[in-house]
């Protein structure tokens, strides 16, 4: 996808060459098995299934999907938004995963959670947050050996990570060696004191001051080419509620927040639109948000019934048999679903 100029504002940045393809992969076998779909290059799974056992699943699956059907798009709809959902997680590429666990650790006071190594599958992976997986959003990391650089592209924006005092926040990263790219001061175009940070790879953090916060990971900011089709995707497909949406025209940008509860106590989804701008380069280094379901087979039919794209049909993964489906937005952001029950035996 080409990068086209951008206008000045708020999630402006500069569009960057798109870097060769290379390895992707997650801890969650969950997620690195829905990566594989968008490769040339598979991922390979550790199977224990026996001979036969495809075939089964497959008829499973089949029996599964026929019993999910539903009588219209306003039921399918309409059960979306009573399934019960959650951002589990987002998964990112770093060239050097020891360097930013110190970082994330030392500089945003961060918690490593687990780390593994698959040499087999020469990657790394890491997850890192403020809270257990079980309740709290989190980052996973991916380190691809030997690669050491990654392209971020022009449409991944930023984190978001929610404080009691900015300036102080700011203070400490400055003093752990961080780089500060926005002093703290309020938003363009509005009252909320933020600041901006970058972390080793480049990935930018923006700091924001919302005392007494249950979820400090709050949230991704991603640049979409048509706010009202995204909304209407993450809102039918997704069944995420538009939590609120701000039109700055001073500084030619406009934000809609999506997610499953209020943006006080969840982290959420901050897609940007930027006046004139419709297409982005993604670069290969952000990968994808890990969203829990209950019904990964019902999912996939609403996505479908909503004109999305599913990338990974719905069905259990070799070996583990936990149950996800992997699809795109209409700008090509990827999001996983995970069936909630398997997600916590893999946390066990």
């Amino acid at each position: 996808m080409r990068a086209l100029p951008m206008a000045v504002g708020r999630g402006a940045v500069a569009c960057a060459t798109p870097a060769a393809a290379v390895p992707r992969r997650s801890l969650l076998l969950s997620t690195a098995a829905a990566s594989a779909a968008l490769q040339s290059e598979p991922i390979r799974l550790s199977s224990r299934s026996t001979s036969g056992a495809p075939k089964l699943r497959a008829s499973a699956d089949a029996a599964q999907a026929a019993a999910t059907s539903f009588v219209s798009k306003e039921e399918a709809f309409a059960w979306a938004k009573k399934d019960n959902r959650r951002l589990l997680h987002v998964v990112y590429r770093v060239g050097d995963i020891d360097r930013t666990i110190k970082f994330y650790t030392e500089c945003l006071g961060m918690k490593l959670l687990r780390k593994r190594d698959i040499p087999e599958e020469k990657y790394t992976n890491a997850f890192l947050g403020y809270g257990p997986e079980d309740s709290q959003f989190v980052v996973e990391l991916t380190y691809n050996y030997g690669v050491d650089k990654y392209d971020i592209g022009s449409g991944f924006g930023h984190f978001g990570i929610a404080t009691d005092d900015v300036s102080k926040t700011v203070e400490l990263i400055r003093a752990k060696g961080g780089k500060v790219t926005r002093e703290p001061g309020p938003v363009k175009g509005g009252k909320t004191v933020i600041a901006f940070v970058e972390d080793p790879d480049g990935y930018k953090f923006e700091i924001l001051e919302r005392p007494g916060t249950p979820e400090p990971l709050c949230q991704v900011m991603l640049r979409v080419g048509d706010l009202d089709r995204a909304i209407s995707f993450y809102e039918k497909a997704c069944g995420m509620e538009l939590l609120r949406k701000r039109d700055n025209p001073e500084y030619k940008y406009t934000v809609a927040m999506m997610g499953y509860g209020p943006e006080d106590k969840n982290a959420v989804l901050e897609l940007t639109y930027n006046y004139g701008v419709t297409e982005y380069d993604k670069g290969n280094a952000y990968g994808q948000i890990a969203i829990g379901t209950d019904d990964v087979y019902k999912t996939a039919e609403v996505v479908k019934l909503s004109g999305g794209k599913v990338v990974r049909e719905a069905g259990p993964l070799p070996g583990i048999n936990t149950k996800i489906t992997a699809i795109l937005d209409p700008d090509g952001w990827k999001s996983v679903f995970v069936d909630n029950i398997d997600f916590a035996k893999e946390l066990e």
